[in-house]
């Protein structure tokens, strides 16, 4: 359960970068409703993803030379040079060192030794997203990485989460690690993360990544407009026991992401 009582470590924000940001915007007002607001006139053309007149993502140019179009999900810091400082000793890399956002916060993005890239936000005047564990808006956060002891101890030492395994929804082989902030009641859950071979990860050409999970009302519907709008699926709607009914979702640039219609809380 992600919420906008922001503590260190859980997810507090996200931003898609895209080749064409129209474009984008557009699909993602076919698909999930969303509506799109720069953030100030000089914003240049980055712009805020709006539902209900809450913000629930941001959208922009890509800004680094030969990056795929994907979805970054931030986690907040208290001190983004500190984190900066860790994630470089535990073997990660800085790819954006720390940097002011106006008035409104800092920043940093980073990559995790095996290659899965993720960023920080410590906030000053603005906290991060407006709406969440709503659909249509962030309600889980999610890492497919090829070594899932190395990303638990990397993020576990950065971040203090607490992780616990469960068996893979729908008899998959394999093991599912929940991901809960530091010191919280596992009900806080924000993510999971789950060991895949290289070969499955075909969108990175093997290399790990973070995809983040949006609740929706109809997975199906969700998922049938994707397909018409120009986007594919990975993994077509099913139902997974005691999680919902979800599909996995690739954009028109490549940028992945999940949508759930979450089964009833019992």
């Amino acid at each position: 359960m992600i919420t906008t009582d922001f503590v260190p470590g859980s997810p507090c924000w996200l931003d898609l970068g895209a080749p064409d940001v129209a474009a984008t915007a557009a699909f993602y007002n076919a698909v999930l409703g969303w509506e799109t607001q720069p953030f100030d006139e000089e914003g240049g053309d980055f712009r805020a993803f709006k539902h209900n007149g809450r913000i629930v993502g941001g959208l922009g140019p890509l800004t680094e030379e030969g990056a795929r179009s994907a979805w970054m999900i931030y986690f907040k810091t208290t001190d983004v040079d500190a984190a900066a400082e860790a994630v470089q000793r535990l073997g990660g890399t800085v790819r954006v060192p720390p940097t002011d956002a106006g008035e409104e916060g800092r920043m940093a993005q980073f990559s995790d030794p095996l290659g899965g890239q993720f960023a920080v936000w410590q906030p000053i005047g603005d906290p991060g997203l407006q709406m969440v564990d709503d659909p249509v808006s962030l309600n889980w956060t999610e890492l497919y990485t090829t070594d899932a002891a190395a990303a638990r101890e990397f993020y576990g030492t950065l971040f203090g989460w607490q992780t616990s395994a469960m068996p893979m929804p729908g008899g998959v082989e394999g093991t599912y690690w929940l991901i809960t902030p530091a010191g919280l009641p596992e009900d806080r859950m924000q993510g999971g993360l789950m060991q895949l071979p290289p070969e499955h990860l075909v969108l990175t050409g093997g290399t790990p990544y973070w995809h983040p999970v949006f609740a929706v009302e109809d997975a199906d519907d969700a998922a049938a407009k994707v397909k018409a709008n120009g986007g594919s699926l990975q993994m077509e709607p099913e139902d997974a026991p005691g999680v919902g009914r979800l599909a996995v979702c690739v954009d028109p640039n490549g940028a992945d992401f999940v949508v759930l219609k979450p089964s009833p809380a019992v």
